[in-house]
């Protein structure tokens, strides 16, 4: 569908396509209105409410910084240079145009559009981001008053689970033995580790769990983002763990490590994880910087 003809669906005027006027008090602006139309493209595209959520940031972002003045190639590098200037990490400026690179893909405004920064690939991980398998075990003994807390980093850590998807752990899926993930557009099957499985429904049975999602708050919804993240923040402190590496992703890549350091197997990580692009898989399984200092050290080639 040509951006034209969904503005028209979506009674957005096509002028938006131009630049857009400011805001007034009577209605939105069409600027406001492009940015509408725009999100419910991403979600006609099936995006995740969190992607589109992303999106919507990151243009409002732009939007804050260009203060109405008129789209242009040449703004868009200035936005490139402002996000440099107030220190945001090469990936996170990235991530930004490439959003905002999207909208104007959308408008059909390719002559506003700008390349990314170009960075070369580091081969190893900060030693102050990455959670270590000692610090894992800190964390799990710190939690050990709360079971159901115990048991959620287990899970994370133990199937490389994303966060988004525990909602899939249900009872009926662990009796199963498997859990079956939709996530991103695509449907996986993930194993249970025997342990777990059973660690999951003698938690279920101790709760009287007896059918749906087996990590659930007190009022019976299943456990979100916030709940979790604001508990491992405590975790952290109790714990002596750095809180910067205390954060759901971190245990995804704690089992990335692990898996591949048993395995020596990519392109099973990669299915295990839900990975489409083996790259991104690579970059879970960076060593860290203390480790990679010994492998360097080993070659014994300078004395």
């Amino acid at each position: 569908m040509a951006v034209t003809d969904f503005l028209h669906e979506e009674e957005i005027p096509v002028s938006c396509t131009k630049e857009p006027e400011k805001y007034d008090d009577e209605k939105p602006s069409e600027r406001e209105q492009c940015l509408r139309a725009f999100l419910s493209y991403l979600s006609r595209e099936e995006k995740s409410e969190r992607t589109i959520a992303k999106y919507e940031r990151d243009v409002r972002h732009f939007f804050a910084f260009n203060e109405g003045k008129e789209y242009s190639k040449e703004n868009s590098k200035q936005f490139k240079t402002w996000l440099q200037g107030e220190n945001y990490k090469v990936a996170s400026v990235n991530s930004m145009l490439a959003s905002v690179n999207s909208f104007f893909r959308f408008l059909e405004r390719e002559d506003c559009i700008v390349h990314p920064l170009r960075t070369q690939n580091r081969v190893y991980a900060a030693q102050s981001e990455e959670l270590t398998k000692e610090e894992y075990i800190k964390l799990l003994q710190a939690a050990a008053p709360d079971e159901k807390m115990v048991l959620l980093l287990q899970t994370l850590a133990g199937i490389g689970i994303r966060i988004s998807e525990l909602q899939y752990i249900t009872v009926e899926s662990v009796k199963h033995g498997e859990i079956t993930v939709q996530c991103k557009n695509k449907i996986r099957e993930i194993l249970l580790p025997s342990i777990l499985r059973m660690k999951l429904m003698t938690y279920a049975d101790a709760q009287g769990i007896e059918s749906g999602s087996i990590f659930r708050t007190s009022g019976g919804k299943p456990l979100n983002r916030s709940n979790i993240w604001q508990r491992l923040k405590r975790l952290s402190r109790e714990a002596d763990v750095d809180e910067k590496k205390v954060y759901p992703h971190n245990f995804r890549k704690l089992f990335a490590r692990t898996f591949y350091q048993e395995n020596k197997d990519l392109a099973m990580l990669a299915d295990v994880l839900g990975h489409s692009n083996i790259n991104t898989t690579r970059i879970y399984i960076k060593s860290t910087c203390k480790e990679h200092k010994e492998r360097l050290d080993k070659t014994d080639l300078v004395w």
